[in-house]
């Protein structure tokens, strides 16, 4: 047990029954790699498509890594942003950090500056490990910039650096990855010198979640709610040992950690990691490594099917289950997927940084049941839907989705009236998802009291692009929604009142003013609609919910729900 420590809103009483139950357990992320490594030694744990690492060659360099890392001054507590593709050495650096007992902050590749200077400094980030490389941008180079600016940020480790770039990158005070492990220290003697066990209720990681505020928040997660969620989704999907688990959702956030290190793990099941997706690829990557199982946003399970009816030859009969999450899952993809992969489980899942899976379809389910819902609770926690005063709301009543379970973070870092204002009087987490539950407790849900526009399953603040175009000297108001999308859900829309005298810039121009402001691509505007003015409520507030309807009718669409 662990009542020293600070569990936030958890209460003893839960934290006994967690543990008791086996929800939350004395094995921290070390000893559960450790235990795989004897057991299952020579197993391949995880390939990228370019290296494959085994259980003992995964913990043995992670615990030379961790050695090295210490040697260069990395401390219990410290915080270290991750910025890696789906590559392998992610699981080692993970790994490392876990035995070092340094809290990884990781952070999604398609993140550039403005992003990643802003989680840098809200988690105090002491080293940061990134590419040298990928995609043509230089992480490092970023960094760097951020470096000269932060005053906590120290260290920069590059990963994948080739062999005429080390020499330069040594000249600038940039570590390389492959040299910090120490080849020569046995798991052993790593111990001896590391002379540290983490406790699986100190803090593990910090994943930042953008939602209804310009800036993301950190959800600060222990090992053990971490673990609690993977190992309920374990039972849900129905994983052994013998599944290989396709893993092209970024690692770097909730569902790829999640569903693409801890499941497979804690099954002694392996990983295959897809670090850029492109459909054709992965249906020869199932085949080639057998995969059987995926929890992907909706529009990645699309365009595999599209690519299958492109390429008939595919052989996609490992599969045996793929999960949709991130956003609600059309009835269309289910029944054309489950029409194609006749052996596959398609299922619905909803979920939240702040606590993992809120809702899931398990394989015990009823088919219909992803059709017609997002899933229920998991065992262990408690999911209900509240009104506005944190009350439960008559079922088939919409209101806020709220959870109480083993898997929900202990705090939002450095955010306590956030944090404090997330819970209903008898503890359940609002998530600020709308949602109706039927009377058997499967939940759907419904639109969001958010302001977010989610794209293929990425959360993309609306405030946060509208901050950065009120400055734009062509326009005098704008207001930005989702556009209903077949493929991704939802794509940004800007409407846009140019300023008297001047001309509304067009979605290039707009797309490479945001770009240049360190906006991530994605999150920029894929149509610019011009108008007079903005309809407003008497309070002046901007009536979006007419904006939304307005872009669906001129796409022909019905419009996504969101708050106003």
């Amino acid at each position: 047990m662990s009542s020293e420590r600070d569990l936030g809103r958890y209460t003893p009483e839960q934290i006994e029954d967690y543990y008791r139950t086996g929800q939350w357990t004395d094995e921290n992320f070390t000893e559960l790699l450790k235990q795989r490594a004897q057991s299952h030694a020579d197993k391949v744990f995880v390939t990228d498509g370019t290296h494959e690492l085994t259980y003992a060659e995964l913990y043995t360099t992670s615990q030379q890594l961790a050695v090295g890392l210490r040697r260069r001054g990395l401390a219990a507590g410290d915080r270290v942003a991750v910025q890696l593709p789906n590559w392998a050495a992610f699981v080692v650096v993970a790994a490392a950090l876990a035995r070092i007992g340094a809290v990884m902050v990781p952070i999604m590749p398609i993140y550039r500056r403005d992003e990643v200077s802003h989680v840098i400094e809200d988690a105090a980030v002491r080293m940061a490990i990134a590419p040298a490389e990928f995609k043509g941008f230089d992480y490092v180079g970023m960094f760097e910039e951020i470096r000269r600016e932060s005053s906590t940020l120290r260290e920069i480790v590059a990963v994948r650096a080739g062999a005429d770039a080390r020499e330069a990158l040594g000249a600038r005070d940039i570590d390389i990855l492959e040299d910090l492990i120490v080849g020569d220290v046995t798991a052993e003697q790593a111990d001896a010198e590391l002379d540290f066990r983490t406790h699986p209720d100190d803090p593990y990681v910090i994943v930042y979640t953008s939602g209804t505020t310009s800036r993301p928040k950190g959800c600060v997660h222990t090992f053990n709610t971490y673990a609690s969620g993977a190992r309920a989704l374990t039972i849900a999907f129905g994983h052994t040992e013998a599944d290989v688990q396709f893993g092209p959702s970024p690692i770097t956030h909730t569902t790829g950690l999640v569903t693409s290190v801890l499941i497979p793990m804690l099954a002694g099941a392996a990983t295959h990691f897809m670090a850029e997706w492109n459909p054709a690829q992965a249906l020869v990557d199932i085949e080639k490594f057998g995969c059987t199982a995926a929890v992907t946003a909706t529009t990645f399970l699309q365009t595999l099917m599209a690519a299958a009816d492109e390429h008939p030859e595919a052989d996609l009969s490992s599969l045996r289950v793929w999960t949709c999450a991130g956003s609600p899952i059309p009835a269309a993809v289910v029944e054309n997927a489950t029409a194609k992969l006749p052996g596959t489980r398609v299922l619905s899942l909803y979920g939240r940084s702040e606590n993992l899976s809120t809702t899931t379809c398990t394989i015990e389910d009823s088919p219909e049941r992803s059709i017609t819902s997002d899933g229920a609770a998991l065992p262990g926690a408690e999911v209900k839907i509240v009104g506005e005063d944190g009350a439960e709301v008559p079922r088939g009543s919409e209101g806020d989705i709220a959870f109480r379970g083993p898997s929900h973070m202990i705090r939002y870092l450095n955010r306590p009236v956030d944090t404090d204002e997330l819970y209903t009087p008898d503890g359940f987490s609002r998530s600020g998802d709308l949602g109706v539950m039927d009377a058997d407790g499967f939940v759907r849900v419904t639109g969001r009291t958010k302001d977010i526009v989610i794209r293929g399953g990425m959360n993309i603040s609306v405030r946060e692009v509208e901050d950065k175009l009120a400055s734009h000297p062509d326009l005098s108001a704008i207001a930005v929604v989702g556009m209903p999308d077949a493929n991704l859900g939802e794509k940004v829309c800007l409407y846009a009142v140019p300023k008297a005298g001047h001309k509304a810039p067009t979605v290039e121009e707009l797309r490479t003013y945001l770009t240049e402001r360190g906006v991530a691509i994605q999150k920029t505007p894929e149509r610019v609609i011009v108008i007079e003015e903005l309809p407003m409520t008497a309070t002046g507030k901007i009536q979006k919910h007419v904006l939304r309807k307005q872009v669906a009718d001129e796409l022909g669409q019905v419009a996504t729900p969101g708050a106003d």
